[in-house]
């Protein structure tokens, strides 16, 4: 189980101003990613991170991830707080980002490799598994082919492949279908599916997205996010009951841009006050 709690983070952007010699100074510019996001997400369901870009989803996972310090919050994984032993934590994690760098120059089967013995597991251990994850990823016909030219789909399956290969009880995944056509989308749906089965292994699968039509097809739980800040939870089912919505994009649409149709009602009033 993965556990966030009023987690935050800001950066200091450099201030503005042209380049060369100026009396005048600027003062730096503060950007708070993410001020107050909380969610819980268990094992055997899929939790999606849903909110526009911008949002604090990216900024979200990477301090999961151990990438990025928090400024305030909590991160649990399996009961181990990520802040205070993070090696412990990340490797109960199996992490996908949204830049897959896989090696060109590697076969497939020797960047999951690679990945398995940095985890830990032996060269003859981390090749048995690179073949499971072939047979259950339908990537068998890649695994001897060097990664340099691969697909978008193909390279997915590799970086997916990379992310489970110690077995990992948790995965976390950034965007994941970014650049995927329809079948490697479909492809994709379809490992997650099984993965948080029993027979799958019963994972706890997060991952974030700003496509509704991905939350609605895969998510048993949603937590919406916006301007930093965890907006709404539930199912799709119960964030259309409480938007009183029948269309999802619609109740989307309603909990992540709170403030902007405010704000457009607002203007609106002094305008129809005036006629």
């Amino acid at each position: 189980m993965i556990i966030v709690d009023a987690l935050a983070k800001h950066f200091t952007a450099p201030a503005p101003g042209g380049r060369g010699f100026s009396l005048k100074r600027h003062a730096p510019q503060v950007v708070h990613a993410v001020r107050e996001v909380s969610f819980s997400a268990p094992d055997g369901r899929i939790t999606g991170l849903l909110g526009p870009n911008g949002a604090g989803k990216t900024t979200t996972l990477r301090m999961l991830a151990g990438l990025i310090t928090p400024d305030a919050g909590r991160m649990v994984v399996d009961g181990i707080d990520v802040n205070e032993r993070p090696r412990e934590a990340l490797s109960r994690l199996g992490l996908l980002s949204d830049a897959r760098g896989l090696y060109p120059r590697l076969t497939a089967r020797e960047n999951i490799v690679y990945y398995g013995v940095l985890q830990g597991l032996s060269r003859d251990a981390a090749h048995a598994r690179a073949d499971t994850l072939a047979a259950m990823l339908e990537m068998k016909p890649l695994l001897e082919r060097r990664t340099d030219g691969f697909s978008q789909g193909e390279r997915m399956k590799t970086a997916l492949a990379r992310a489970l290969v110690h077995d990992p009880a948790n995965i976390v995944l950034d965007e994941p279908t970014n650049g995927l056509d329809v079948l490697a989308t479909r492809a994709l749906r379809d490992a997650l599916r099984f993965l948080r089965t029993p027979e799958g292994g019963g994972k706890c699968i997060v991952f974030s997205t700003h496509i509704m039509q991905e939350v609605e097809r895969l998510c048993d739980s949603v937590v919406v996010v916006s301007h930093g800040r965890t907006v709404a939870t539930g199912s799709v089912a119960e964030l259309l009951a409480q938007t009183r919505e029948d269309d999802f994009e619609e109740a989307f649409v309603k909990l992540a841009f709170q403030e902007e149709l405010h704000a457009g009602a607002a203007a609106h009033q002094p305008q129809e006050a005036a006629r």
